[in-house]
């Protein structure tokens, strides 16, 4: 950009977001093709508006005078039958996220053209965008089961630890472990904060470059390390946006005798919502140049009036007698 640093803005994206929200929305209103696209925000992941949060545990911060701690049940004591009805529980889960990481790095393609193009189309950016989209669901694979495994060993590591020497926490001495989980806690929720980020701006790098999924983590990771503090903002921002978006879904929840928690009817009511955040970040993401703008190579259609005159042949020019 001929070394001139791009002048990077949080509300002037907002406001052209939502401008841009109402033309592909209200001007004109198509229920077709609102149904279409909600159905393209549904299969990215926005199943309604009261799906964010989290979980802790209940006991946190409750200690009381205990035996000494066995995490480790004694599995002979468990029928096998029971092992087997969990066993096939824990697969079935996990095949249900699979599924539905794999549907969220299609549908979020999709939903990015659809905006993008102003169209209510599943089908061709379906097909158009499925190595882009296979590419991104393996990375949403290894980095959600690699964080869970990670987690995981940690906890084992610090409930062992424990446990070495029969240490039961009470009263005092419980506090060394509270600290240990609040601050596993905290690098649980900025390790997702940041892994949520990266991949969240890695969308619109592969719908661009058509590029694969590490190719555009380490790009945007780049982009992020020299504009800290715009992505910084704006990650800020969003949460603000994401925490307006569940108090609203909450009163809409209500206000439709909890018709807006169904899935996928819950996202065609919250769609502008949708849209509109949609909106914002390709908005933000085309300020730090043109190798990041979705609409850069979209060839737009000519007005009514030019295409008109483009079809009406020359005058003839006068016989020379």
């Amino acid at each position: 950009m001929d070394g001139i640093e791009p002048k990077i803005e949080i509300f002037k994206p907002f406001g052209e977001a939502f401008e841009l929200m109402k033309k592909i929305l209200f001007q004109p209103f198509d229920l077709g093709k609102w149904c279409v696209i909600g159905f393209a925000a549904f299969l990215a992941g926005h199943f309604s508006g009261s799906g964010f949060g989290f979980s802790s545990p209940r006991s946190l911060g409750r200690f009381h005078p205990i035996r000494p701690i066995n995490p480790f049940p004694d599995v002979s004591q468990i029928e096998p039958w029971l092992m087997i009805v969990i066993g096939v529980g824990v697969v079935a889960v996990l095949a249900l996220i699979v599924v539905l990481w794999w549907l969220k790095a299609r549908g979020s393609f999709i939903f990015t053209d659809c905006i993008v193009h102003n169209r209510g189309a599943i089908a061709q950016p379906w097909h158009e965008y499925r190595k882009e989209g296979n590419s991104y669901f393996l990375f949403l694979l290894v980095v959600g089961f690699g964080s869970l495994a990670f987690f995981a060993i940690v906890l084992l590591s610090i409930f062992a630890a424990l446990n070495w020497g029969n240490y039961s926490p009470h009263g005092a001495d419980a506090v060394p472990y509270a600290i240990v989980l609040v601050l596993l806690f905290l690098l649980w929720l900025a390790a997702a904060i940041i892994i949520g980020l990266v991949s969240y701006f890695m969308i619109p790098v592969m719908y661009i470059r058509r590029c694969r999924s590490l190719e555009a983590f380490q790009e945007v990771l780049r982009l992020i390390s020299r504009n800290l503090g715009s992505f910084v903002l704006v990650a800020l921002f969003v949460a603000v946006l994401i925490i307006a978006l569940v108090v609203v879904s909450t009163i809409v929840t209500c206000a439709t005798c909890c018709l807006a928690a169904l899935p996928y009817v819950g996202t065609v009511i919250l769609l502008p919502a949708f849209v509109w955040l949609r909106a914002f970040g390709l908005l933000f993401f085309r300020q730090f140049g043109t190798q990041y703008d979705v609409w850069a190579n979209v060839i737009a259609p000519p007005p009514l009036a030019e295409a008109t005159q483009s079809l009406i042949p020359p005058t003839p020019p006068p016989i020379q007698s």
